[in-house]
């Protein structure tokens, strides 16, 4: 411990030497700058940066444009892309195998709930059950004979006319013939079975995601034939980091637009969080339900779904484009690592002639639009173009005022 002290005092106190010795550096050369700039200003450029290079300082104003800052809502969201997908996809395999001589439906065909989709060589099958129905009608036969036999030798031994041996063995022949009967009426039923299944019917209303036979192809039990898609509904599933996963809730809104088009394609909403991370990935699954969709939602369709964790109504928005950022840097003594502060300001026309800097507070985000909880009031002009190069209280020239729409497109966010 004590050496891991020193090592931190010895960093500290070199940072301070360093701090102090371009400390003094700057001071030398500002003194050298104002010496040099002295007169400028004395004409009336006002306060400025160093040396007085900051636009609209040296007597001539600096040509701005201007928005009015106004109330709108704004929404905190969760922006994901994920693919569409069928609630349920069904694989429909052959229940007999044999050769395929039929194909009815494609590729992208919607089938409903019994269709035929294709048909397997049948004639082995009617052959079983024309046997199994010959068996049946013997068994039957021979069921109904031994019946009647055994009654007979029921009463007879009732009235001890038989001995009990007698009466086991038309017993035992009975129970012999009903056991065949009942084989032969399973065998019948599941050669019927059969028979129909040569034909392969789609079990739900639907669309073929995949063909996987072809007629001549040799059909068989473990195998399948096709993939349906349920067209009951559609999802998308989210993965999302830890922060987002851990804020989202099952029952939130979720906005969608096909990924390459603009506009509304499809609302949802969230109906199944799991309940861990991937260990993998170390991302959440995150189920989606669509309830409203438009004619371009397909099966397979890459979607950006944006969720909607909170609304603001009359909120001070305004664009991205207009903010500076100030980063500072400082060293933590504790950690003795770096640490990174940022500020936020934009500049204020005041009587459209003087440039004003504000501080900001800013709240939520969407797209590029953001949210200010102080510094900004309705109706105040926040200089959109030209503000990259001002300094406080520089002189400007406001130019045609520009909408928000205006202000987001083409101009740079400025940084200090």
């Amino acid at each position: 411990m004590h050496s891991i002290r020193n090592k931190n005092q010895i960093t500290l106190k070199t940072f301070i030497f360093v701090s102090v010795s371009l400390l003094g550096t700057l001071l030398l050369f500002t003194a050298c700058g104002s010496n040099e700039s002295e007169a400028p200003q004395s004409q009336g450029g006002g306060p400025g940066g160093f040396g007085g290079f900051g636009q609209g300082q040296s007597g001539q104003p600096a040509s701005v444009e201007v928005m009015e800052v106004t109330t709108s809502s704004i929404s905190d969201q969760i922006r994901s892309f994920g693919t569409v997908q069928a609630k349920d996809v069904i694989s429909v395999n052959p229940q007999v195998s044999q050769r395929i001589t039929e194909v009815h439906v494609d590729l992208g065909d919607t089938v409903q709930s019994g269709q035929v989709m294709a048909k397997i060589y049948d004639i082995p099958f009617r052959d079983n059950v024309e046997q199994a129905a010959a068996q049946l009608q013997q068994s039957r036969i021979t069921f109904e004979r031994d019946s009647t036999q055994f009654e007979r030798q029921r009463t007879l031994h009732q009235n001890n006319a038989i001995s009990t041996s007698e009466f086991e063995d038309a017993q035992a022949t009975f129970e012999s013939s009903r056991q065949q009967y009942r084989g032969a009426l399973a065998s019948m039923t599941q050669s019927r079975e059969d028979l129909e299944n040569t034909e392969i019917t789609s079990p739900i209303y639907g669309v073929v995601l995949e063909r996987l036979i072809s007629v001549g192809d040799l059909a068989t039990t473990g195998n399948p034939a096709f993939e349906v898609a349920n067209l009951s509904g559609y999802e998308t599933r989210l993965h999302l980091p830890m922060h987002d996963w851990e804020a989202v809730q099952i029952g939130l809104p979720v906005n969608m637009r096909l990924s390459n088009r603009d506009g509304l394609a499809a609302q949802g909403v969230i109906t199944r969080i799991s309940p861990q991370l991937h260990p993998d990935t170390g991302l959440g699954e995150v189920v989606v339900t669509l309830n409203e969709t438009t004619p371009s939602i397909r099966q397979g369709v890459l979607v950006e779904s944006r969720i909607v964790l909170l609304t603001k109504e009359n909120a001070v928005v305004i664009p991205r484009a207009p903010l500076l950022e100030r980063v500072e840097t400082y060293i933590e003594p504790e950690t003795n690592t770096v640490e990174l502060n940022r500020s936020y300001s934009v500049f204020v026309s005041q009587g459209d002639s003087v440039a004003v800097r504000r501080d900001l507070e800013l709240g939520i985000e969407e797209g590029d639009r953001i949210e200010v909880l102080s510094g900004l009031q309705p109706g105040d002009r926040i200089i959109v173009t030209g503000h990259r190069n001002l300094q406080n209280n520089a002189r400007i020239r406001v130019s045609q005022p520009v909408g928000e729409d205006n202000a987001r497109q083409g101009v740079e966010t400025g940084t200090e």
